[in-house]
């Protein structure tokens, strides 16, 4: 009877084992936030503390809920730069990321720190399409294509996807050994050694148990980004569910797109500096839907605790030294006209050079409404620089020919005069003037200017004598007539030389070297740091801009 018994309470405990397994916890819906496109906006619009509340929230209540994020944290606003990113890896910490991948702009600061920042995160990365033929060791050996987390029953592989074209979206010297390229995103063949790489990496998720594939994309969604952009990716491979997808910080709540087979594929993105986080549900039933967030009424303590921490590592930063001038490196005149738009400067001069030594190209030329601040004699601090390039623009660079150079050259002086100032006012300014280095030009501001423009105030080109003349290439330490039909490396913030900044186009039909490179301030504080106390060939212009 005993044994009966035994039996009995065996049984029914088996049952009642078996209906608790049928209900929730592993029937429950699996919840995947998701941000990109961060840019250090840690605290700005929804914000990091925020969105963290809402995850503690979402847990009380769910099972299973994971973070995940989609490129591009660490640069784009001061705490990115000014710690390197170091100050971004912490407050990404404080929210718990479940799985990471890398965006572009995580090269800016070089592999070797990139190498450290993952090091300090207390979160995985991931990166699917990375191909490295060196001989040293890879900033990715210990990164995986893909990681599988399991929620109840269920097994979702989270697969990194790189953009192809990082190596131009970033500096192309980091990706080099001895000169050559060591690195390489699967670049080629009109998209499909990349398209292959990612159905590869699927099948192999797919084999070890994967119920679902979600793709943690930096690839972007414009038509321009083809064959690299997430939509081409989704028609030329099978097996990925859902598409989260960042780079080109568009707003997608959940659109839907079928794959090489013809399946519905979900493909959502956040937009950029925390306008939205997303979340998406894999329902018990299978379904996928996706929502995007854009406020919450509270905040989370910890990640707030860490936001205040950072912001006062990051005031220490500010005020710390960079360099020394003994002389004032100028924006303006003594009476305050704005002499940046219209003649070269000392500072002017220094923020060209810096530029064109950290992009390693021919020539500069940096637009002077870009430059917003005289630095004073004495100590410069990090902030000191800040107040000059304020905008945190990309940094760019492209190949183009010699009478490029001289037309934009031509637009860019379009409004110089012979004077400065007429009654303590500005004359002849132009946000579009340019700054230069590596170059040399001469205006006859006497000339009228017989440059064209469409009715929205866009270069078209130029019909009558041209003011610019005399039009000179730094090449070693010499300068030599340009040649117009000869190719130049040309370098400066993206707004000028890829937006048609103040209306320049004529870059417009130019190669593109590096589109959305490190941001300029980057520049400025390699360029302090290297000079350190020996500023003494900036205490006046350089000759490089004659105004006659």
């Amino acid at each position: 009877m005993k044994k009966l018994n035994r039996l009995i309470i065996a049984l029914m405990c088996l049952l009642l084992l078996s209906a608790c397994n049928g209900n929730a916890p592993q029937d429950q819906d699996i919840h995947v936030f998701y941000t990109s496109d961060v840019h250090c906006g840690v605290d700005e619009n929804l914000g990091f503390a925020k969105l963290k509340a809402l995850i503690n929230d979402t847990k009380e209540k769910h099972n299973y809920v994971a973070l995940v994020d989609l490129g591009d944290y660490i640069q784009g606003g001061t705490y990115g730069t000014l710690s390197r990113g170091s100050l971004i890896i912490e407050m990404m910490n404080s929210m718990d990321y479940d799985v990471v991948t890398i965006g572009n702009h995580e090269f800016d600061y070089g592999l070797d720190r990139l190498k450290e920042l993952m090091k300090m995160a207390n979160f995985p990365f991931v990166a699917a399409n990375v191909r490295y033929t060196g001989k040293k060791e890879s900033a990715f050996k210990d990164v995986p294509e893909f990681i599988i987390k399991q929620y109840g029953r269920k097994k979702i592989a989270f697969v990194g996807i790189l953009l192809p074209t990082s190596i131009t979206s970033a500096t192309p010297v980091d990706f080099m050994e001895n000169g050559e390229f060591v690195y390489n995103f699967y670049l080629g063949h009109e998209g499909r050694d990349f398209y292959e790489k990612i159905q590869s990496t699927v099948n192999e998720a797919r084999r070890q148990g994967a119920d679902y594939v979600i793709a943690l994309s930096h690839l972007g969604s414009l038509i321009e980004y083809t064959p690299y952009d997430s939509i081409s990716l989704i028609s030329h491979t099978t097996g990925i569910d859902v598409v989260l997808d960042g780079h080109s910080h568009s707003v997608i709540i959940g659109d839907h797109y079928p794959n090489a087979e013809g399946k519905d594929v979900l493909l959502s993105s956040v937009g950029t500096k925390m306008e939205n986080a997303g979340e998406l549900i894999i329902g018990k039933d299978g379904t996928i839907t996706s929502l995007l967030i854009s406020e919450y009424n509270r905040e989370d303590e910890t990640v707030r605790e860490a936001i205040n921490n950072a912001t006062g590592q990051l005031n220490e930063i500010l005020t710390r030294k960079v360099g020394q001038v003994s002389f004032d490196l100028m924006m303006t005149d003594e009476n305050g006209i704005r002499l940046i738009r219209n003649r070269e400067t000392n500072l002017g001069d220094f923020v060209a050079d810096a530029v064109r030594d950290f992009m390693n190209t021919d020539v500069t030329m940096y637009n002077g409404g870009s430059i917003r601040a005289s630095i004073k004699a004495g100590d410069v601090t990090y902030n000191d620089l800040l107040n000059v390039l304020p905008f945190f623009d990309s940094l760019s660079a492209i190949r183009c020919k010699g009478q490029d150079i001289i037309d934009a050259l031509e637009f860019c002086s379009k409004n110089t005069e012979t004077i400065i100032s007429f009654e303590d006012r500005a004359v002849g300014e132009f946000g579009g003037f340019m700054q230069v280095s590596g170059l040399k030009y001469t205006i006859n501001a006497s000339i009228p200017s017989s440059i064209t423009v469409d009715d929205n105030g866009m270069f078209t080109g130029v019909a009558g004598e041209r003011r610019v003349t005399d039009v000179m290439i730094l090449k070693g330490y010499e300068y030599v007539p340009i040649d117009p039909n000869a190719y130049y490396t040309v370098s400066s913030n993206r707004y000028m030389l890829l937006q048609n900044g103040d209306g320049n186009t004529a870059f417009d039909h130019s190669a593109v070297l590096v589109d959305r490179g490190p941001v300029e301030l980057d520049a400025l504080i390699a360029w302090m740091e290297k000079a350190g106390n020996n500023m003494s060939e900036y205490a006046q212009p350089q000759g490089r801009i004659t105004v006659k």
